[in-house]
C-alpha cells in the first residue's frame, strides 16, 4: 500500500483517513500542540512563583519601588518603562496579525513590511528586556544584609526617600584590602569587593542622623516598615555584608527569591521572544524570495503568527504578576 505523503498539496497533508481534525492542517495542528504543552510549562512556573510570594509576602519586593528606571533618565518613574515594553510587544502581535492577513490575499509586499515592523518590535523587547536585566543587577541604591539574611535599606528621615549608600558612606583607610600577586599569598581567585564595607556604611550612617533604617517588611499599609533612629542603629549591629543589585544569592530589594523567579520566568519568555525573532527572519526572507508566493500559500506565516501571539500572550501573564499584582 501506498503510503506516500505530498506535502506540496494541502489536501494529502494528513496521511490517513482523508479528514482534516478541526479543518486544520498538520503543521498548524503540531503547533497548537506544541502551544498547549509550552501554556502549561508556563503556568507551572507562574503558580510557583504565586505560592512563593503569598507565604512571603511580607517581605516581597514592591514592584514600584523596584522597576523605576528609564533609559537615560535619571529619577523616579515608576512602572513606565515595563509599561513601554509591554506597548511594543503588543503592537508587534498587530502588526503580525496584518502580515497573517495580507498573506490570505496573498499580498506579498505587504507581507514583508508587516514581517519587518513585526521582527523589529521583537528586538527591541528583548533589548529593553537585557537592559532592565542589566540595571536590575547593578542595583540602585544598594543595602545592608544581617546575619539573619535580612535586608535593611536607607531613607531620609524628612521625605522617606531611599537614600544610596554611596551618599552617605564614610571611606575608612585600610578596610578594603584583597590579595595581590605581589603580595606572595598563594590564591587562585577571589570576587570583586563591594564598593563600600559594612564598617564604612556603619560609620555614615552614625555621622547622618537624618537617616533611618527601612527593612523589608511590610507594615499593615503595604509599605516597608521605617524604624526608629534608635532601632536603626540596633539593627546595624547584626550586619553581615553590603549587598548592591540582586543575584541569585542577594538581592537588596527583599526577598532573593524574588530574584530567582525574575531572572529565570523573565529570561525563559525572552529566550521563547528571541526564539521568535529568529524564527520571523527566516520566514521573511523566505517571503522576499518568493517562497510561499510559488506555493500559493502563506501558512507558515500563519503557524509563526500563532507562535507570535502566545508568546505576547504569556508576557500579559509575567507582566501581571510581576509588576502589576
Amino acid at each position: 500500500m501506498d503510503t506516500t505523503v505530498t506535502t506540496g498539496e494541502e489536501q494529502n497533508v494528513w496521511s490517513g483517513g482523508g479528514n482534516k481534525p478541526l479543518g486544520a492542517s498538520y503543521g498548524k495542528m503540531m503547533m497548537w500542540f506544541f502551544i498547549m504543552s509550552d501554556a502549561l510549562t508556563f503556568s507551572g512556573f507562574l503558580a510557583a512563583y504565586g505560592f512563593s510570594r503569598f507565604k512571603f509576602i511580607e517581605t516581597w519586593p514592591i514592584a514600584d519601588e523596584v522597576f523605576t528606571h528609564v533609559p537615560f533618565f535619571h529619577g523616579n518613574f515608576p512602572m513606565i518603562y515595563v509599561a513601554f515594553m509591554t506597548f511594543v510587544l503588543i503592537m508587534s502581535s498587530v502588526t503580525m496579525v496584518l502580515a497573517v492577513d495580507a498573506g490570505h490575499k496573498m499580498q506579498k509586499n505587504r507581507v514583508t513590511w508587516y514581517m519587518f515592523l513585526t521582527i523589529i518590535g521583537g528586538i527591541i523587547f528583548v533589548g529593553s528586556q537585557g537592559w532592565e536585566w542589566a540595571t536590575f543587577i547593578k542595583g540602585d541604591h544598594g543595602a545592608i544584609e544581617t546575619k539573619g539574611g535580612r535586608i535593611l535599606q536607607f531613607v531620609d528621615a524628612k521625605t522617606g526617600d531611599r537614600v544610596g549608600i554611596a551618599d552617605f558612606s564614610k571611606e575608612i583607610a585600610g578596610e578594603r584590602t584583597q590579595h595581590e600577586n605581589k603580595s606572595g599569598i598563594w590564591f587562585m581567585n577571589e570576587g570583586s569587593l563591594p564598593s563600600y564595607t559594612v564598617n564604612e556604611v556603619v560609620e555614615g550612617f552614625k555621622a547622618n542622623p537624618n537617616l533611618l533604617v527601612r527593612t523589608e517588611l511590610k507594615n499593615e499599609e503595604g509599605h516597608k516598615t521605617v524604624l526608629s533612629r534608635e532601632d536603626s542603629l540596633k539593627d546595624l549591629l547584626g550586619a553581615s555584608q553590603v549587598v548592591e543589585g540582586a543575584n541569585l544569592i542577594h538581592n537588596e530589594y527583599g526577598s532573593r527569591l524574588f530574584a530567582d523567579f525574575f531572572f529565570f520566568i523573565t529570561g525563559f519568555h525572552g529566550f521563547h521572544v528571541f526564539s521568535g525573532i529568529v524564527i520571523n527572519i527566516i520566514i521573511f526572507f523566505n517571503v522576499i524570495l518568493g517562497t510561499y508566493e510559488k506555493r500559493r500559500s502563506y501558512e507558515m506565516v500563519e503557524k509563526v503568527g500563532l507562535y507570535w501571539h502566545f508568546v505576547d500572550l504569556v508576557w500579559v501573564f509575567v507582566f501581571t504578576f510581576f509588576y502589576l499584582v
